[in-house]
């Protein structure tokens, strides 16, 4: 695997991910060319991402918009120059049309650059069927939002976070006060270098993913010619609810709402510990109706500080009277350390409790 090569994960971050490393390490050890991968809370798909790099066909499934569609780009075999002419198509064809208004939107974005990333929304919603408009998708998704640069622009907007987006009446008082104002950026331009960044030199890719919620067993049936050997996974931890809000601005991109949404459609239960955990076995019984008899899986499990409450006893409740044995469960240090968070406007304080790696293989 060169640099390059492994570069795509980065295409666009997320609050909460693991490192590359961690599926990686352990299917290059263990996993066979053949043997399918699963992930069923993808994520940003990083083990999906592994899995190509290794060349072993994965699925992906994942209730968030935004990650089914960044799991998506790991999985689009396209090369740049494909992107940019995809790109450059659109907005050569497509008229502008649903620009949001208000406060936000006019200091968060040039109008230029606005109207280009509306004309591109629209029609990546109505069309993002080839690889090629998955892989533009991803890499406008990344670009979205992030910190303004010295030299070239690197992404999209006024200041902002990289990883999660910041609400709106913040950034606007945020930008007022510092009479900050929107650069006019190339977008063509951040295109093209990111498609070349991120998808110059990719091994091939097998796989799908599936927009769906692990939890119903309509989601597997689907699946039901697949036996999968590798289940590589790390759930949502008990407490973090804000995937979708974190995310409100590429969700916007993908046909959500132009402002926040904080409702939890489709997301985990967090109403007590007991509840997250019989959720997290439905899921794991979800997963051994498609696995081949010698299935293992791999979970990263951990907390949040302001729940006062042990990863590990939820991790063990989940697996309580299930298909699944767990084998061993061993510490994988702290999420805090060697996290990519942003430094750009205020720094979230609840900081993650060390993390759990559990192994389980299925009863026979």
């Amino acid at each position: 695997m060169s640099i390059t090569q492994s570069t795509l994960n980065g295409i666009c971050p997320y609050f909460t991910m693991f490192p590359l490393e961690f599926p990686l390490r352990i299917l290059k050890q263990y996993a066979s060319k053949s043997e399918w991968v699963m992930d069923p809370f993808s994520g940003r798909g990083t083990t999906t991402y592994a899995a190509r790099l290794l060349g072993l066909p994965s699925i992906g499934v994942d209730s968030s918009p935004v990650a089914v569609a960044l799991t998506e780009a790991k999985l689009a075999n396209v090369t740049p120059s494909v992107i940019i002419s995809c790109a450059n198509r659109i907005l050569r064809e497509t008229s502008s049309s649903d620009i949001p208004s208000g406060e936000f939107w006019s200091l968060g974005y040039h109008p230029l650059v606005l109207d280009s990333l509306c004309r591109m929304r629209r029609e990546l919603i109505r069309n993002c069927q080839s690889d090629a408009r998955k892989a533009l998708r991803a890499v406008i998704l990344g670009a979205l939002h992030g910190p303004m640069a010295k030299t070239k622009p690197a992404y999209f907007s006024n200041q902002c976070t990289r990883t999660y987006a910041p609400k709106p009446r913040y950034a606007v008082r945020f930008w007022q006060e510092h009479h900050m104002n929107p650069p006019f950026v190339d977008v063509l331009h951040v295109i093209r270098t990111r498609a070349e960044r991120y998808y110059s030199d990719q091994p091939r890719a097998r796989g799908f993913v599936i927009e769906g919620d692990s939890r119903d067993i309509r989601v597997f049936q689907r699946l039901e010619q697949i036996r999968v050997k590798w289940i590589v996974t790390s759930p949502p931890y008990y407490g973090m609810r804000t995937y979708i809000p974190d995310q409100w601005l590429r969700n916007w991109f993908l046909g959500g709402p132009s402002d926040v949404d904080y409702s939890n459609n489709n997301q985990l239960d967090h109403g007590s510990p007991e509840s997250f955990a019989r959720q997290l076995h439905s899921v794991w019984e979800n997963t051994a109706s498609i696995s081949s008899p010698d299935a293992r899986m791999v979970i990263r499990f951990g907390g949040i500080a302001d729940r006062n409450i042990d990863p590990v006893y939820i991790l063990k409740q989940s697996f309580k009277d299930s298909s699944w044995i767990l084998r061993t469960i061993k510490p994988a240090g702290s999420a805090d350390c060697g996290r990519r968070q942003a430094i750009h406007f205020a720094i979230r304080q609840a900081a993650a409790q060390n993390e759990h790696d559990a192994w389980a293989v299925l009863r026979s």
